[in-house]
């Protein structure tokens, strides 16, 4: 594996598997990524010999941490009992224990939004920001990750506070936004309305926003009316891989 690299970061998503050496000094990518199709049936052992295959791919050394952020609230030493984008036959797994068997070395598995966070708490949009980050994406859910001074509070799922009577994120995620067909000016209402509920329960120093839509921030911030600063994630599709390789990195 590449010299400028201390860490490996694999992102498992429904549609891509995508895996790259990190530069944990700076916080980017130390070699272009490898993206294989995530197979049709993506069950665990599929799944896991691509895991296998782009790690064989870059001859990753015994001695260098390798994480895995992964679709899916991950409970160390506890089996996988929901998942949405993968086939169901992941249910009932330990995630860390059959990767690590699986690839013949020992891993680190950390649920993806979680991944992101910690991303861009350490390397983009939220450097150096003390007190309470949240970075949320805006997809077709809102993944939600919460980091205190740097340490991860893992496996939050605060796209589905009730709005409205529904779900926050079948009220105010980008998918809400194309469905109804909402101008940026209504969609940035109701992401006030997410926003600002959040900050009543959590009193954050700074959201981050990430997800596809994040690159397009300059034609909605300005329509959601909080008190808590707001920027767009900085690290946008790479964040997953960098987010993993870095949780990998201070494992035990």
């Amino acid at each position: 594996m590449i010299e400028t690299a201390q860490a490996f970061g694999i992102d498992i998503g429904g549609s891509g598997i995508k895996g790259a050496p990190v530069d944990l000094i700076n916080g980017k990518f130390a070699d272009e990524r490898l993206r294989i199709p995530t197979p049709e049936v993506s069950t665990p052992e599929a799944v896991a010999d691509i895991v296998k295959q782009i790690l064989d791919h870059y001859e990753v050394s015994d001695g260098t941490p390798v994480g895995i952020a992964f679709p899916a609230p991950v409970k160390r030493g506890k089996k996988l009992d929901w998942i949405a984008n993968l086939d169901q036959s992941w249910i009932g797994v330990d995630l860390n224990a059959f990767m690590s068997e699986h690839v013949g070395r020992r891993v680190h598995v950390v649920n993806d939004a979680d991944a992101a966070g910690l991303a861009e708490a350490q390397f983009g949009a939220a450097k150096d920001t003390k007190g309470l980050v949240i970075a949320t994406t805006l997809g077709t859910g809102i993944g939600t990750a919460l980091i205190m001074n740097g340490v991860l509070v893992p496996n939050t799922e605060l796209g589905h506070i009730e709005l409205e009577g529904k779900d926050a994120e079948k009220y105010a995620a980008d998918s809400a936004r194309s469905a109804n067909e909402l101008t940026w000016k209504k969609w940035g209402k109701r992401l006030t309305k997410y926003y600002s509920t959040m900050e009543k329960l959590f009193s954050p120093d700074v959201f981050v926003v990430g997800g596809g839509v994040s690159k397009k921030s300059e034609k909605f911030f300005e329509f959601i009316n909080i008190q808590t600063p707001i920027v767009p994630a900085a690290l946008l599709n790479d964040a997953g891989i960098v987010g993993a390789a870095y949780y990998a990195s201070v494992q035990e």
